[in-house]
């Protein structure tokens, strides 16, 4: 038999004389590796596997930004796309695209689908090709060809029964006919984290050409556009940067542009990961601090056993053991736990996963993609590995430089000079035990930092009433609805049919429903104010019928709501928020004054409504002006219901109304305000219970670790004890000595955490809302609760130390 094999048996073999142990100890070990495992897939699928196009380094996207008027990143025009494509020096392929939604109404029931206009170079960029039929064309990329369509595999598969004769098929999408010319092979897959949409949308299933005419290079304020591009070989995203800020500054000029007008090139898969990178990055610190504590753990775990081992290796070696023979034996053990902690650990998170992608966050991309591979498996070996030998190598060090002669000597006890009340005597221990609680501090100093800033986000007002409100979206399109009364019609009857609806206290209709991640944003003029040179105005633009302010229970302040005598025949007039009011006429009453776009067609301010939230509740956003329905229809509308009971409950009568007067209208996005509003903390809260997760487990470990030294320190010490009681120690000194010395350890550990948390949580920064990264509550009362975990774990110790009988200990020795 090798002596591997020998090793691994024997290993075995004490492993099942210590159940107790080794069950603590693997399953420390296989919440720390697992929590790594979970954590690192995550990391493996955002921010190291290559996007699943060809030459995935040298793609981008083009965006426009001016942060001097709140608009941090924009979709660019057609006019602007003409221009790079003369002008770029960097780019050997450009694709420009416009995300929307369709409705196809070739079926019983009208569908929403998610889809796109695009040029046919983005086909050829991300390396699209077709299962049946083909993608599009060079020459679709101009007016006059056929309309044609292109369809996803799910598309197809979804709606169509997976036919496989539907090229050359007809389908209706918003009233007009498309010929299905080909689909896309099944493991093509595009969607919102790709390209970022101005509305909801997913994946993108249905793709129809976008072409350009001669007018595209003076369509310059359509700025609804996806650009996308492939670097030429060799150049880099810092190289085409500061080729495009040469172009930027062009089109500052000649569009007269606002200042900070400028526009970004971003990697294709930074535009995917975001400003996820950051937190993965901080839950990764995090778990490793998690393994780093488990290993801490179970090294002090493993020292009290080597302790009443001694008598074992001290034989062995007098039987001619050597000192490499012995450590091999130790860390075969000690590297047995390891793995079977890093089995058990894959197990949770495999759980984990699971976990994660049932409660899914909304904020995870590419989370489809996050799975138990090849890296992942051979990273939880690595990290089992590396813990091994972590936890192993100090009680193996410490059992094969026993003193061989006083072991012996001992009869069984330890042998070693390391018996004594004092913490001093057991540094090895002590640091340990230090290490455990400076990484529980910084993990919940990080844990407490976000819960608070979670609770500050949570009590932001959103500017409106959630409870009690369904909210739809409804899209009107078609041949019909390219005439305004039309659209007005329809959307007065459907409001009139839905406020007569059993439980059903007041309707409304808006363009951009808030939190729901639909934008609209435009330039306006202001009365009385006239833009710098190289400055501009930008507002929220939304449309909002007469009782969806009342519905949502958004604040009036000045001047009036809507009502039914702002028609299309009547006083042009809109609504502001307070913010706009404040900006403009801080000390005016701002009613009867005029926006317009058009300086012939002003709009009078009828009302000044409270600020709402309309993108996510940390973020400001832009001032706002609400327009009446009934004078600038717009097709599609979120429909809000404020209910007397459960709102969930109203929601199949609604579309049961709108459908009865448009069966060929489809309604989708059906939620409660409550639901959206839980929703846009969702990634707040993931972070926040993730990390709270993880500290709470290192607190767990911190207080066993203490535990366990001052356990050991109380039974070693038991001689000592013995002494001082028979010398007239009074119970209440012994507990004092002993919480003493665990009371030490912590304030080492404390202090050597806040140095470590003030310096790691800067970090966080951009986590937090409304707290600083050294917050002194949170690291106030982080210590607080540290303390008392300390006083707790050595309390109990050195209330048992009170019982030893100072006859039976003296009698022992």
């Amino acid at each position: 038999m090798s002596p591997m094999t020998q090793d691994f048996r024997y290993a075995l073999r004490m492993l099942r004389k210590n159940p107790g142990m080794t069950l603590v100890i693997v399953l420390s070990l296989a919440i720390g590796i697992g929590a790594n495992s979970a954590v690192f897939s995550v990391v493996n699928a955002l921010l190291l596997r290559p996007l699943p196009y060809p030459e995935p380094d040298r793609l981008a996207a083009i965006w426009l930004h001016s942060p001097g008027i709140g608009i941090f990143r924009d979709w660019p025009s057609p006019g602007q796309y003409v221009d790079l494509q003369n002008e770029n020096h960097s780019f050997e392929e450009m694709s420009i695209s416009r995300l929307t939604s369709f409705t196809l109404t070739s079926r019983d029931e009208p569908e929403r689908v998610d889809g796109m206009r695009t040029s046919s170079g983005l086909f050829h960029m991300l390396g699209a090709r077709a299962m049946l039929g083909r993608v599009l064309l060079p020459e679709e990329d101009k007016p006059g060809k056929p309309q044609v369509a292109i369809l996803s595999y799910r598309l197809w598969k979804r709606l169509f029964s997976s036919d496989k004769t539907i090229v050359g098929r007809n389908i209706t999408l918003n009233g007009n006919t498309f010929t299905v010319a080909g689909v896309l092979q099944p493991d093509f897959l595009l969607n919102s984290e790709v390209m970022p949409a101005g509305g909801p949308m997913d994946k993108v299933d249905i793709f129809l050409p976008l072409p350009l005419g001669a007018d595209a290079a003076q369509r310059r304020g359509d700025e609804n556009y996806n650009l996308v591009v492939k670097l030429k070989p060799g150049v880099t995203v810092r190289q085409a940067q500061a080729d495009i800020d040469i172009i930027a500054s062009r089109i500052r000029q000649k569009d007269q542009r606002d200042r900070t007008f400028g526009m970004t090139v971003v990697g294709l898969l930074d535009q995917v990961v975001g400003d996820v990178r950051r937190a993965m990055l901080v839950l990764l610190g995090s778990v490793a601090l998690v393994l780093l504590s488990a290993c801490a753990n179970v090294a002090n775990l493993l020292l009290t056993r080597a302790a009443g081992r001694e008598k074992e290796v001290a034989i062995r070696t007098a039987l001619g053991a050597g000192w490499k023979r012995l450590l091999r034996q130790l860390l075969t053990e000690s590297l047995l736990l390891s793995l079977m902690g890093g089995a058990a650990g894959l197990m949770i998170a495999q759980a984990s996963l699971y976990l994660m992608r049932l409660i899914n966050p909304g904020n995870i991309p590419r989370l489809e993609e996050i799975a138990i591979n090849g890296p992942v498996l051979l990273f939880t070996f690595a990290i089992a590995t590396v813990a091994g030998l972590l936890f192993g190598l100090a009680p193996a060090w410490r059992a094969i430089k026993l003193d061989l002669n006083t072991s012996l000597k001992s009869g069984g006890r330890s042998g070693q000079t390391d018996g004594g009340l004092l913490v001093g005597r057991h540094r090895l221990r002590g640091l340990l035990v230090v290490s455990e609680l400076a990484f529980s501090l910084i993990l919940l100093t990080g844990a407490g930092l976000l819960i608070r800033s979670f609770v500050r986000l949570q009590s932001v007002p959103p500017g409106f009433a959630a409870d009690h409100v369904i909210s739809m979206s409804v899209v009107a399109t078609g041949p019909k609805y390219k005439d305004d009364k039309v659209v007005a019609q329809f959307y007065r009857e459907i409001g009139d049919r839905i406020s007569h609806l059993p439980g059903v206290t007041s309707q409304g209709q808006v363009s951009v429903l808030p939190l729901t991640g639909a934008v609209g944003w435009g330039g306006i003029n202001v009365e009385g104010y006239t833009p710098n040179p190289g400055q501009e105005l930008q507002v929220d633009l939304r449309v909002a019928s007469t009782d969806y302010f009342r519905t949502m229970k958004i604040a009036l302040l000045k001047g009036r709501y809507f009502d039914d005598h702002d028609t299309s025949e009547g006083q042009q007039v809109v609504i502001i928020d307070e913010p706009f009011a404040q900006r403009f006429w801080p000390r005016e009453n701002p009613i009867g004054k005029h926006l317009w776009f058009d300086p012939k067609k002003p709009f009078t301010i009828a009302g000044v409504v409270g600020a709402v939230k309309q993108y996510e509740l940390d973020n400001g956003g832009k001032i706002v002006t609400y327009f009446p329905h009934q004078q600038a229809p717009s097709n599609g509308m979120y429909v809000v219901a404020r209910t007397s009971s459960n709102p969930a409950d109203a929601a199949s009568a609604i579309v049961r109304q709108i459908h009865e007067v448009d069966r060929g209208v489809p309604v989708y996005e059906i939620r409660t305000m409550q639901d959206r509003l839980y929703d846009s903390l969702a990634r707040q809260r993931f972070a926040t219970a993730m990390l709270g997760t993880f500290a709470a487990f290192a607190l767990l470990l911190a207080a066993v670790g203490v535990y366990g030294v001052m356990s050991y320190l109380v039974t070693q010490s038991t001689h000592d004890i013995g002494v001082r009681v028979a010398l007239g120690a009074q119970p209440g000194h012994i507990v004092r000595l002993v919480v003493r010395q665990g009371m030490t350890l912590g304030a080492i550990g404390i202090a050597a955490g806040v140095i470590g948390a003030v310096a790691l949580t800067r970090v966080m920064a951009s986590l937090l809302f409304g707290v600083s990264a050294t917050d002194l509550v949170t690291f106030g009362a982080v210590v607080a609760i540290l303390t008392m975990v300390v006083f707790a774990a050595a309390f109990i110790p050195a209330q048992r130390a009170t019982g030893v009988d100072p006859m039976v200990a003296l009698r022992e020795e």
